[in-house]
């Protein structure tokens, strides 16, 4: 199964970090939040990507043309132009980076990928939120609801403090901190989608959560998997603050525990030399 990262935006709320570079490559622990994010999908055997650049988009090439190069011991032989790969700890994925266009809408970015999908369902996320929802049974529930489209769905709890008000007068009956219960259920932005849903976008300008989702609503063939976990996106600087402070602690939920903490790197192996 393959898996699409929306990761084109300009990253306008969050500016003071991603005025020179895609906000899917603002580092969490040392380490791209688009790292983290495609980590949490290897634990759950999904290890095909298909991320969909636009602003900055050669960052993005560049960070996975050298990724390879992750932690190697590398002989450079300058005299014949070519180079020796002793060992390395890259992460097992397959990339396709598509370039879909610096204004393209979500809608538009995900049907100018159509090409690199296969006929079977697939993943598709943001590429500024990260979540230890269970993929694997997301994926299950998808499949056995035969419906076009699944949406992960959580509760995110009310920034404020509310408060129930008398109806006769102005007394304060009930009062709930920043309450979780009640509140609506939003989009996670963790979908698994059929490819079929690719014919209700119509160009670039297509927003993908307007009129292709409340279309699978309407016509009855979107479904909600509900998550009660972690989730969180990265839309500013207080939200980038606490997820370094969630790595500086070595606490990322979002990660497998078989996954290390993203400061910590296995003890390299011997491998047969690669030559290039």
């Amino acid at each position: 199964m393959k898996a699409v990262i929306l990761a084109g935006g300009f990253g306008t709320r969050i500016c003071e970090l991603t005025s020179n570079r895609p906000k899917p490559l603002v580092e969490i622990g040392g380490k791209p939040l688009l790292w983290h994010l495609m980590k949490s999908y290897e634990a759950h055997g999904i290890t095909d990507f298909i991320v969909c650049c636009g602003y900055l988009a050669d960052q993005i090439h560049a960070y996975f043309a050298s990724r390879h190069l992750h932690g190697a011991a590398v002989t450079y032989d300058l005299k014949h132009h070519r180079h020796v790969i002793h060992h390395t700890q890259a992460d097992p994925w397959t990339v396709t980076c598509v370039d879909t266009g610096t204004h393209t809408m979500t809608g538009g970015r995900l049907a100018r990928v159509a090409p690199y999908l296969d006929p079977e369902p697939f993943c598709m996320t943001y590429g500024d939120g990260l979540s230890d929802v269970d993929l694997t049974s997301a994926i299950l529930f998808h499949n056995s609801h035969g419906k076009a489209a699944t949406v992960c769905a959580v509760r995110r709890a009310n920034p404020y403090g509310t408060m129930q008000l008398g109806h006769e007068d102005d007394q304060v009956v009930a009062y709930s901190e920043k309450p979780v219960e009640g509140q609506p259920w939003i989009n996670a932005g963790f979908f698994v989608l059929n490819p079929s849903v690719i014919h209700l976008i119509d160009n670039d300008q297509t927003i993908w959560e307007r009129e292709p989702i409340e279309s699978l609503a309407a016509s009855g063939e979107l479904m909600a998997w509900r998550h009660d976990g972690f989730w969180k996106s990265m839309d500013s600087l207080k939200d980038h603050r606490e997820f370094e402070a969630l790595a500086a602690r070595g606490s990322c939920p979002w990660l497998s525990s078989s996954v290390s903490p993203p400061e910590i790197f296995p003890s390299p192996k011997p491998q047969s030399p690669t030559i290039s």
